[in-house]
């Protein structure tokens, strides 16, 4: 079990190199190299479900090199591990960047280096990635390019940072009594959350879970609460208001770990409606909508100190009939560039 989980980790350290030395050919190369001809590819709106490696690359990768030409990408956090469905994941956290010289999906370029926040989550088998469930942070390129079309973030937007002890690309052999008792500590905290409808704030116990200078790092819309005030005040408070039915699916995502970091994917993790005042400056339809969140968090002495949290706000978006694309436009058919014939 050791030497599977770190072999996975080298077998993506392939494609990450070929990314971070960015050339068309490789790439397309390297991702037909490593993903199994039907691999299922999620990946966060507007492309949505994609078939194989071939697609993955068309669809996505030639567009954000089209705009980014010295597209170079950087990870900070690498982990691997099995989940309770007996599944082999990596995942990993970071960011591509670049200058950003041409439009991609009508972001007007800025002529300067941007950062695209991503988490990316490969389930493989026989050597292969034969499941792919990704987010890329694509608001923080709208916000980066000042063309910010929704509602402005509570927290604080920045560059999300690497793991405050720079050990977040974690090393072999795989640690299973130590991933055990971190992934347990990360479980019950999540448990404990869902005792807010009985409860309340007081039920979920905060303080039990989480290190009182804790960093919850939220995307590009929502931004960072730094401790659990910040985290209550910023996230959590709003998101409850908003979401107040909402629920958690964990039995059909996937939880693993790797030393002090734990790791979840989903798609999608939560189902909900938006009720109370409106979440996000998203009107109280009450619709039901589904939530993909990928989470990546850092323990340290039985506590929560880091969580890395990506949620595909534009899916969200999108299931409640706002196009963001389309008022991004609108917000920015002056700018050079960007108007169409």
């Amino acid at each position: 079990m050791t030497d599977r989980h770190n072999a996975n980790k080298r077998l993506v350290a392939q494609l990450t190199s070929a990314l971070y030395d960015y050339s068309p050919d490789n790439v397309c190369k390297t991702l037909n190299s490593l993903f199994s001809e039907d691999a299922l590819i999620h990946l966060s709106f507007p492309f949505e479900s994609l078939r194989g490696p071939d697609a993955l690359f068309k669809n996505a990768y030639c567009g954000l090199y089209n705009a980014i030409p010295d597209l170079e990408r950087r990870d900070h956090i690498v982990i691997a591990g099995p989940t309770n469905h007996a599944d082999n994941w990596v995942g990993c956290c970071g960011y591509y960047t670049g200058s950003f010289e041409k439009p991609w999906l009508d972001i007007p370029p800025t002529g300067h280096q941007v950062a695209m926040r991503f988490h990316e989550f490969f389930r493989i088998e026989n050597d292969k990635i034969v499941e792919m469930q990704a987010i890329w942070d694509i608001p923080e390129v709208m916000l980066q390019a000042n063309a910010w079309p929704m509602a402005p973030s509570l927290g604080r937007e920045w560059q999300v940072p690497s793991p405050a002890l720079q050990n977040g690309i974690v090393q072999g052999p795989w640690d299973q009594a130590h991933s055990a008792s971190s992934q347990q500590l990360v479980s019950d905290m999540c448990d404990a959350l869902g005792n807010f409808a009985e409860g309340g704030v007081e039920a979920m116990e905060l303080e039990k879970y989480w290190h009182p200078r804790c960093s919850w790092y939220g995307p590009a819309g929502i931004g960072t609460g730094r401790g659990i005030a910040g985290f209550r005040n910023w996230h959590q408070i709003p998101f409850l208001n908003g979401l107040p039915d909402r629920v958690g699916d964990a039995a059909a995502g996937h939880l693993f770990s790797d030393g002090d970091f734990v790791g979840f994917t989903a798609w999608p993790g939560m189902h909900m409606s938006v009720g109370g005042d409106g979440w996000l400056g998203i009107a109280p339809s009450g619709q039901q909508i589904t939530m993909r969140s990928l989470d990546f968090w850092r323990c340290e002495n039985g506590l929560i100190r880091e969580n890395w949290v990506l949620v595909d706000l534009l899916h969200v978006y999108h299931q409640l009939n706002v196009d963001v694309f389309a008022r991004l436009r609108e917000f920015n058919k002056a700018r050079p560039g960007l108007l169409r014939g």
